[in-house]
């Protein structure tokens, strides 16, 4: 990887770069050509001066990261260190926090190499990893890791397509390996994780705060509705803040045993809560048909989802799956609306919000919002980094 080469950032772009933007997109330079995975590239403006240092690797999101703007900075595993020592330091007070051992450790571009991300889980580390291009650097940062911390075990995800798939494996780098489900605790709270299954692991460790405010503050006495509900994170805390009932509704067929799992170990009688497998939007019209109303609806959804007859994209059908929510929510009840979609900001979901609540024929008051949580660090050169917007909404009377 000692060879670097030189891309020519298109003018309209080169002060973005120059202000600090890190990721490489499509639109910023000319065709790559068939530019090797990995590889090392110098962004130059049209004067051929130096901009930035960073790898190529595609994902989703573009064609790899800027690393440093320094001409002279070796990126080597000394590089790599540094970053992921720093990194750590500013979590220390995380590992001292008795009530939840897991949380996020690297934050790519928030904590200066996009690309990769590195959660901790009660001793265990998991690497995930979103592009072949920064998978390249495998060594260095395992090599970094292991001169940094002591850990029962290393784990990773490449979380990349290769010829069209997701690449599936056991995910063992390291260490002992691990008995699953592997307990771990957030705010008091059990979770059973795994490192073993498919790109996920149990949890989103980014809805921390929200899941803690819904059982402290919101939950007690009240029926809850969590949509998309996954694993039932949401509502295992509402439970635990004292909810009348929760209901639990997802399409896919591995949400009941995973949200009864998550039930069970935090000692809940599942049984007197409702898991139902099925599409969100026939629940929502089933709930209506029925006259069913709850006093809270959490709306997690991906930020874009496919079933049978739905297509959902948060930037488009938020709206009206806040429109359905409204429909059943008790005067005064509230309402939990969460995206993690990059391509909008605050300020357009409040946007969301306010139309679908005109569109009601209802007033609304919002009670509080949400970003990510401080171990997900992030930089105010890239927004969408800070993609995770929470609001809560309280439906008022008239």
């Amino acid at each position: 990887m000692g060879t670097e080469l030189n891309i020519k950032v298109k003018s309209n772009l080169v002060n973005k770069y120059r202000g600090g933007y890190p990721l490489i997109t499509k639109q910023a330079i000319n065709d790559v050509g068939s530019l090797e995975e990995g590889v090392l590239i110098n962004l130059i403006d049209e004067h051929n001066a130096f901009i930035g240092k960073g790898y190529y690797g595609k994902q989703n999101k573009g064609f790899g990261w800027v690393l440093t703007r320094n001409k002279d900075e070796k990126i080597d595993q000394s590089f790599f260190e540094r970053k992921l020592k720093a990194a750590l330091d500013k979590r220390r007070s995380f590992f001292q926090d008795k009530e939840t051992n897991a949380f996020r450790v690297f934050n790519g571009e928030g904590d200066g190499i996009g690309g990769f991300t590195i959660d901790y889980f009660d001793g265990y580390y998991l690497i995930n990893w979103y592009s072949e291009g920064i998978f390249t650097y495998f060594d260095h940062v395992l090599t970094s890791l292991k001169n940094l911390v002591q850990y029962k075990a290393i784990y990773q995800k490449k979380r990349f397509r290769a010829d069209g798939k997701f690449i599936e494996e056991d995910g063992f780098v390291d260490g002992e390996r691990g008995e699953f489900p592997i307990l771990v605790k957030e705010n008091g709270v059990n979770f059973a994780v795994y490192f073993n299954e498919e790109a996920m692991v149990g949890v989103f460790l980014d809805q921390r705060d929200v899941r803690r405010t819904i059982r402290d503050k919101y939950a007690k006495g009240k029926t809850v509705l969590n949509t998309f509900s996954y694993t039932g994170a949401f509502s295992v805390f509402a439970a635990l803040g004292g909810a009348s009932k929760t209901t639990s509704v997802d399409l896919a067929n591995r949400s009941l045993p995973k949200t009864i799992e998550q039930f069970s170990v935090n000692g809940i009688d599942y049984e007197s809560h409702d898991i139902i497998v099925e599409d969100v939007f026939h629940y929502f019209k089933y709930a209506g048909k029925k006259g069913l109303k709850f006093d809270m609806i959490i709306l997690d959804p991906p930020s874009f989802a496919r079933s049978k007859k739905f297509t959902f994209s948060a930037e488009k059908d938020y709206k009206n799956l806040l429109k359905e929510a409204i429909a059943i929510t008790e005067k005064n009840g509230v309402i939990v609306a969460s995206t993690n979609s990059a391509s909008f900001d605050m300020k357009k979901f409040k946007g969301f919000i306010d139309t679908a609540f005109k569109e009601s024929n209802s007033k609304y008051k919002i009670e509080e919002e949400f970003s990510l949580p401080r171990d997900f660090q992030t930089i105010r050169e890239f927004k969408e980094g800070n993609y995770l917007k929470v609001v809560f909404i309280k439906k008022l009377n008239g």
